[in-house]
């Protein structure tokens, strides 16, 4: 029951967020484009402030998601998973150079593939979901 309620809050909570980041990106398709003039005797662009109500998406900005790459899955029984140890091997779904599955709050919004970095594994986003595929994955 507590589980029920917490879900239901969270629910809640993540409409209200849904609510406020809409209303936002109505504001910004109202909103005229900012414009930057560049003076040749100036060394910072000035830029023009825009019309009508102020944009201000600071109060999302510090909202933390969970971003998760995903390499592939594999499902076993409990005896196998037992009886695993150095050197065993899980076998995925994925199939090698398959695009990896990139998530943010465990809903897909990219594919990539993986690269190196400085010595650290990192992910080229090679194809991203388009926001209408990304409104309808809110619904499942």
């Amino acid at each position: 029951m507590e589980k029920e309620e917490q879900a239901k809050k969270t629910a809640e909570r993540s409409e209200k967020i849904d609510e406020k980041v809409d209303a936002t990106m109505e504001e910004m398709k109202e909103e005229e484009v900012v414009t930057a003039t560049k003076d040749v005797t100036s060394p910072a662009p000035v830029a023009e402030k825009p019309k009508g109500k102020p944009t201000n998406l600071n109060f999302i900005l510090d909202i933390p998601l969970e971003v998760t790459v995903e390499l592939g899955r594999s499902r076993m029984i409990i005896n196998d998973l037992l009886q695993l140890g150095q050197g065993s091997v899980i076998e995925l779904t994925k199939l090698a150079g398959e695009p990896l599955e990139i998530l943010v709050n465990q809903k897909l919004i990219a594919r990539g593939e993986v690269v190196v970095v400085n010595e650290k594994f990192g992910i080229k986003m090679t194809d991203i979901i388009s926001p209408t595929e990304r409104v309808k994955q809110l619904g499942s």
